[in-house]
């Protein structure tokens, strides 16, 4: 069963625009939704919460569709979008009671033993907490009203390692059931290459790639060579750079001969974001 299914998204805001935008998420894995700092990605979620209304396109949530189902799928739905800004002078308590009231399922043994787990003492103030315990704090509220599916916008953006670190953790536990379905959207791609299942990669409101993790990965080569192998490749490289040792540069694996003498190695999520948006520098 699809957990979100996202098919040909169209929104159009002056000079940008989210074209064809279509992505499937399976239940019970975690896909990581990348792309540079106004490429889609918040545009795209919105689209997918309702929070702005779409131009063209179908959402469906749990076999669903969104729009149709709206109210019961909101039931159904966990989100955060980084930690939690309003109410600041509230006490944790205090801001809880007021939104389990909108959850028809909420639990408050469940929200409890988050507490519990996330180190979480409710007496405090949303001002005193951490940025990584704001999430904390938003993923327990999330978790207590039985949500099926996590939509979670840059939700490591500004922590620490350590805190990082102790999220992804979270996150992996939470899938392993085969319940609970995350989209997982950040700029921080090392984070991806510790958890995410599945990739989906946003450039300038277009989809460049979706795919499990490894088929993404693997099916683009980083290339180190002599800057005089470049003519050999420099039509099929998707950019590159030149220095003072030569030129690496990014291919699609399809597009490289693996019988040649320039070097080949797996480039990472970062060198694939960082490749794919030099090319438009490139050819401008």
């Amino acid at each position: 069963m699809l957990a979100l299914d996202v098919k040909n998204l169209n929104k159009k805001y002056g000079n940008f625009q989210l074209e064809n935008v279509s992505l499937q998420l399976e239940k019970g894995y975690i896909m990581g939704f990348i792309g540079a700092n106004g490429a889609g990605k918040t545009t795209t979620i919105k689209s997918i919460l309702n929070l702005i209304q779409v131009d063209s396109g179908e959402i469906n949530i749990l076999g669903k569709n969104a729009i149709e189902h709206e109210m019961e799928l909101k039931q159904e739905i966990g989100f955060s979008f980084g930690g939690t800004d309003y109410y600041t002078r509230s006490k944790i308590k205090t801001l809880t009671n007021v939104i389990k009231r909108f959850y028809h399922n909420w639990d408050d043994e469940t929200y409890y033993n988050y507490l519990k787990k996330f180190k979480l003492d409710e007496n405090k103030k949303i001002i005193q907490l951490s940025m990584g315990m704001k999430v904390k704090y938003s993923l327990a509220l999330a978790l207590s009203h039985g949500a099926k599916i996590l939509i979670l916008d840059e939700p490591t953006s500004g922590l620490d390692p350590v805190a990082r670190g102790e999220l992804l953790t979270i996150f992996q536990e939470l899938i392993e059931p085969g319940e609970i379905s995350i989209l997982f959207s950040t700029h921080i791609t090392s984070d991806l290459e510790k958890c995410a299942d599945y990739i989906t990669f946003i450039h300038n409101g277009k989809i460049i790639n979706s795919s499990e993790k490894e088929d993404f990965i693997n099916s683009y080569r980083l290339l180190n060579g002599k800057e005089s192998q470049l003519f050999e490749v420099k039509d099929q490289l998707i950019s590159y750079n030149v220095n003072s040792f030569g030129f690496t540069g990014l291919i699609h694996t399809k597009d490289f001969d693996p019988s040649s003498n320039i070097k080949s190695t797996l480039p990472n999520l970062e060198d694939i974001m960082i490749y794919v948006s030099k090319k438009e520098e490139m050819y401008v």
